[in-house]
C-alpha cells in the first residue's frame, strides 16, 4: 500500500526521490520520508502528513548526496506518526518497506532480548536490526541482507542502504511490487513505473524472491541463494506526463470529465468499428471464450461493482453462469473447482493484493485467468493466461472514476464476445449492441452537461447525515457505487441497496431527513423501481431521481428532484447512470470541505491483505 523509490547516480537524490513521491503519493500519505547516504554516513529526513511537510522540511534542512531512498506511507502497524514513518534505521542500516511482516511480533520480542530498542511500532523496523544483526557477525552487506531475509514472513518490497558503502542500494522483492529503472549513470528503483518515466522507459519488472543490487552502472539480479537470475528489460509505455489537473480544481473532478475520451480510447481497441464486431477473443488467443460453463468474477472494492455489472450482462447475453466474489474472502473458502470454469480478475492498479491471491488461488487450482487492469506492466497483467486494458489514463484520485467506467466497457465488450462465440447471439444482435456501445461517449458528454445543476442539487443535500441509494438489476451494483463514493470522499454514511430489499429492513431508516437517491433507467424492471419509490415517499423520504424525463404526463416522475437522463439501452445505462453519482459525491465533498483526491485513511492501491 506504500509508495518506495532508490536512486544511485551522479546527480543529487533529494530532488528525484521528492518528486518520484509526490508520483507514489496515491499510495499512502500518512506520512514520508526520505535517507540520503553520503560522506560515510546517511542521513534521514521524516515527517507525518502529506509530502509537503517534508519538502518543506527538506528545504529547512536540505540533503545532499548521490544515493538515496524515500518511502510515503499508509499507516498499517502504528498511527502516522513521525515516529512510525519511514525510512527506519539500526546503527548502520537504513530500511524503507510496502507490505506487511506476519511474524514481526515474534522477531520484535527476540531482538528485544538481545537488547535492541524499538523506537516505532510498526512492523518495518525489525528489518534494519536483522540486518544489523548479520553485519555484526562478519558478514558482508549482500550476504548479511540475504540472511535477515530468511527470517521474515509476509510480503515486502525493500529498499535498503548499508552505512559506509556509498555505492551500492538493495533491494528484495516478496508479494509486494518493486521495479527497477535502467539509466545512463544511474539506476532507479520504485513501486511502480510512474515515478521512474522522467528518467527512463527500460524497465525490469522483479518477481518474488529476486535480490538486487543496484549500482550507478550496474544491476545485478540474484535470487535469496545469490544465484543469478535473468529478467527482460522492457519499454514501459507509461506516459512521462504528470496529471496536471488544470483547469479543473481536482484529480477526481477532471477524471470524471475524461469519461467520454477514455471510453472512446478502451473501445477503439475492442472493436471493429466498420463491420461492429467485438475484438476481445483476438486479444486473449489463449482463452477458449466458446466453451466456458461457470465463470468466477473476483475483485475489490469499485472493480467488485464493476463485477456486479457483468453478472447480469454475461448472464443474460452469455447464458453463463456467473459468480462475483470478494478477493479478500474468495479463498479462505477454498471454493471447489468447476469443470470448465475460468476466473475474471478485475484491478484498477492490477497490484491489489488480494486480487493476486485469489488469481493464483485459481492458477493452482489449474484455471484460465482473465485479468482486466489499467496497468499493462502490473502483476496482474503479467500473471493472467490473457489481459484486456481498460486504456484509463493515468488516474490519481484515490476514489474510483474513469476506472470504473472504463472496466464496465471492457466487461460490457467480454460478455459480447462470449454470447456471440457460445452461439447465444446472432451477428445482428452483436452488430446491435456495438452500436450502442459506441453511442457511449456522445452520451456521457450529455450527462456531463448538467453537472451545474447536479452542484445545486449537492448543496441542498450536503447537510443529509445519511443517504440511501436504490437501484435494481444492473443498476443495483451502481446503486452500491454511488454510495461508495459519498463514503469515500465526504465521509458521510451511505447504504446501497436493490430497491426491492428496501421494506425487509432498510425502509426503518427512512423518514424526512434521509434523502433517498434512485437510479432508475427506462428498462423492464423501470415500472418496479416506482412502486419502491412510492413506499419511499410514503414514509417521508426526501427522493432524488436519475431517470428519464418523460414528455408524458402519466409517467412523469414524481421526485423532489429529478436528474433527467437521455433515452439509452440496457447495456450502457450503468455507465451513463453512474456519472450522476460521482457528480453529487465530489460535490458535496467539495461543500463540506474534505480532501477530494487524498481522503483521509484511504490509498488508491492496496497492495496489502
Amino acid at each position: 500500500m506504500c509508495g518506495i523509490i532508490g536512486v544511485i547516480g551522479e546527480r543529487n537524490a533529494t530532488p528525484v526521490l521528492l518528486e518520484g513521491l509526490k508520483r507514489l503519493e496515491y499510495r499512502g500519505y500518512d506520512s514520508a520520508g526520505i535517507a540520503i547516504a553520503h560522506d560515510g554516513r546517511i542521513d534521514i529526513r521524516r515527517s507525518e502528513g502529506k509530502l509537503l511537510k517534508l519538502e518543506q522540511l527538506v528545504k529547512e534542512e536540505p540533503l545532499t548526496g548521490l544515493l538515496g531512498i524515500g518511502h510515503t506511507r499508509w499507516a498499517t502497524h502504528g498511527p502516522p506518526t513521525c515516529a512510525n514513518a519511514h525510512p527506519h534505521r539500526s546503527k548502520h542500516v537504513v530500511v524503507v518497506h510496502n507490505g506487511i511482516i506476519e511474524n514481526f511480533r515474534q522477531l520484535r520480542k527476540e531482538l528485544t532480548e538481545e537488547g535492541v530498542t524499538f523506537l516505532s511500532e510498526t512492523d518495518t523496523e525489525v528489518i534494519p536490526h536483522l540486518v544489523e544483526r548479520e553485519l555484526q557477525k562478519g558478514l558482508a552487506p549482500q550476504n548479511a541482507v540475504r540472511a535477515a531475509i530468511h527470517h521474515l514472513e509476509g510480503a515486502f518490497a525493500l529498499g535498503i542502504l548499508i552505512q559506509g558503502v556509498e555505492d551500492r542500494i538493495f533491494a528484495v522483492r516478496r508479494g509486494s511490487p518493486l521495479i527497477v529503472g535502467l539509466g545512463v549513470g544511474e539506476q532507479f528503483l520504485a513501486s511502480d513505473a510512474q515515478p521512474l518515466v522522467p528518467y527512463t522507459r527500460k524497465m525490469i519488472f522483479l518477481e518474488d524472491n529476486d535480490f538486487v543490487t543496484l549500482g550507478r552502472n550496474s544491476v545485478e539480479i540474484t535470487d535469496l541463494q545469490g544465484r543469478p537470475v535473468d529478467r527482460p528489460i522492457k519499454q514501459s509505455s507509461v506516459s512521462a506526463e504528470t496529471a496536471d489537473k488544470w483547469p479543473y480544481r481536482h484529480y477526481m473532478q477532471k477524471e470524471i470529465f475524461e469519461q467520454p475520451s477514455v471510453i472512446g480510447e478502451t473501445l477503439k481497441g475492442l472493436i471493429h468499428s466498420y463491420h461492429r464486431t467485438v475484438e476481445v477473443a483476438s486479444l486473449i488467443e489463449k482463452i477458449d471464450l466458446a466453451h466456458i460453463s461457470f465463470l468466477t468474477i473476483v475483485a475489490c472494492g469499485t472493480s467488485l461493482h464493476a463485477g456486479m455489472v457483468a453478472r447480469y450482462w454475461i448472464e443474460k447475453l452469455a447464458k453463463i453462469p456467473v459468480g462475483v466474489e470478494i478477493a479478500s474472502e474468495y479463498r479462505y473458502r477454498e471454493p471447489p473447482k468447476v469443470p470448465g470454469s475460468m476466473m475474471v480478475v478485475i484491478s484498477q492498479s492490477g497490484e491489489t493484493a488480494d486480487t493476486i491471491a485469489a488469481l493464483r488461488y485459481a492458477k493452482q487450482d489449474g484455471q484460465q485467468v482473465l485479468g482486466i487492469v489499467n496497468v499493462p506492466e502490473s502483476t496482474i497483467a503479467r500473471e493472467s493466461d490473457g489481459v484486456l486494458y481498460t486504456q484509463a489514463g493515468p488516474e490519481i484520485g484515490v476514489a474510483s472514476t474513469k476506472a470504473f467506467t472504463t472496466q464496465l466497457m471492457v466487461l460490457a465488450c467480454f460478455a459480447i464476445a462470449c454470447g456471440r462465440l457460445n452461439g447465444q447471439l446472432s451477428r445482428d444482435q452483436e452488430k446491435k449492441l456495438v452500436e450502442e456501445l459506441m453511442q457511449i461517449p456522445a452520451l456521457m458528454e450529455q450527462v456531463l452537461v448538467r453537472d451545474r445543476d447536479i452542484q445545486n442539487l449537492a448543496q441542498k443535500l450536503m447537510h443529509a447525515n445519511g443517504f440511501l441509494f436504490l437501484g435494481r438489476g444492473s443498476c443495483y451494483p451502481i446503486a452500491l457505487e454511488g454510495a461508495l463514493k459519498l463514503k469515500e470522499i465526504s465521509y458521510i454514511h451511505a447504504e446501497g441497496y436493490a430497491a426491492g430489499e428496501m421494506k425487509h429492513g432498510p425502509i426503518a431508516l427512512i423518514d424526512e431527513e434521509l434523502p433517498v437517491i434512485v437510479v432508475a433507467p427506462q428498462d423492464p424492471l423501470f415500472e418496479k423501481v416506482m412502486s419502491n419509490l412510492e413506499e419511499a415517499r410514503a414514509r417521508g423520504g426526501r427522493l432524488v431521481v436519475i431517470t428519464e424525463d418523460f414528455q408524458d404526463e402519466q409517467r412523469k416522475c414524481k421526485a423532489d428532484d429529478l436528474i433527467p437522463m437521455s433515452p439509452c439501452g440496457e447495456l450502457t445505462a450503468p455507465m451513463l447512470y453512474v456519472i450522476p453519482l460521482q457528480l453529487i459525491a465530489y460535490h458535496i465533498a467539495v461543500f463540506k470541505g474534505t480532501d477530494v483526491d487524498q481522503p483521509r485513511n484511504l490509498a488508491k492501491s492496496v497492495t496489502v491483505e
